[in-house]
């Protein structure tokens, strides 16, 4: 069932993280039906599985909501049955708190102890309002440098956009460039398979992988075996990459708040509502299908503007 679900995954061009997430869900879901016959396996088990996520393992509901689409494609295209929805499931009541936004003083003192191309990274997040995997999977052709616009292609939920690219950083970017089109001609040289490519590209155009617009902005120094191809490659650089090189810039940086690569992106929609940027501009920057996901920031802007003087001050 793992095999055949991963197949039918792939025959959807879903995305590797999609993929590993699913069979992650898929198999925690076998595990606490125990040992049901696959043929045997109905709704009801699906509605006790998401009622055990929120009573027993106390999930939040976009972590329910995750487990229930993995379970969803699964009934539908291996099972061939449909469940329904989660209308009559138990939700999570558990509340998602404001998110942790940074200043524009506390991001300058983090880029201070950053360097390299992870400080590039982190201020193409911050000053495009990316998500880290956005930044990590950025071709060559994505940067537009004359319209000063970043193209985010296949983003969260399959979704193409267009956000910012910042002014002050496009030198170092055209620096950078110059730096991964070394990786690229070592590729090109010892003929090796070209980049990655989205959904069917690499069966319809098998060469074009290996051309510089496709290749990766922030390519790995590394060669890596492909999961899905098994065929050795050079993918893009690891989250962990600025991740672990963050964590240590906020620590050195002083700053307690609980800070992470993400607070960026939060950072950057924060800032442009406190500037006076319409919702609307807002989240088709983020790329979020709602504007009601994009209203939170609205929240964290008026507490961070708020004019009110406490009495305390006037004694």
């Amino acid at each position: 069932m793992i095999l055949r679900t991963r197949d039918e995954l792939r025959l959807h061009h879903k995305s590797y993280q999609t993929e590993k997430a699913y069979l992650s869900w898929l198999k925690r879901f076998r595990k606490f039906t125990q040992s049901k016959k696959v043929s045997l396996l109905d709704g009801i088990d699906v509605r006790n599985y998401l009622t055990y996520l929120v009573v027993r393992r106390e999930v939040s509901f976009s972590t329910q909501k995750q487990a229930f689409n993995a379970l969803l494609f699964v009934y539908r295209y291996i099972l061939g049955v449909e469940i329904g929805t989660l209308d009559n499931i138990p939700r999570s009541t558990k509340k998602k708190g404001l998110p942790v936004v940074l200043s524009t003083s506390e991001i300058s003192l983090i880029f201070k102890h950053l360097t390299g191309v992870q400080k590039l990274m982190a201020m193409i997040i911050y000053g495009s309002g990316l998500r880290l995997e956005e930044c990590l999977t950025l071709r060559v052709k994505d940067l537009d440098f004359d319209s000063g616009i970043i193209t985010v292609r296949c983003g969260k939920g399959g979704k193409d956009r267009r956000t910012i690219l910042p002014g002050n950083i496009a030198s170092l970017l055209e620096s950078h460039l110059l730096k991964s089109r070394v990786f690229f001609k070592e590729d090109r040289r010892d003929n090796l398979n070209g980049v990655e490519l989205p959904g069917a590209l690499e069966k319809k155009y098998p060469n074009m992988g290996k051309e510089w617009p496709w290749f990766w902005v922030f390519p790995s120094a590394k060669l890596s075996v492909d999961p899905r191809g098994q065929v050795v490659r050079r993918f893009h650089l690891f989250p962990s990459t600025l991740q672990k090189a963050f964590h240590a810039a906020v620590l050195a940086a002083g700053i307690e708040k609980h800070a992470s690569v993400h607070t960026l992106r939060h950072s950057f929609a924060t800032h442009l509502i406190e500037k006076g940027y319409d919702i609307r501009t807002v989240q088709e920057l983020l790329g979020h299908s709602n504007v009601s996901t994009t209203m939170i920031y609205t929240h964290v802007a008026e507490v961070n503007k708020l004019s009110v003087i406490s009495p305390l001050d006037n004694l």
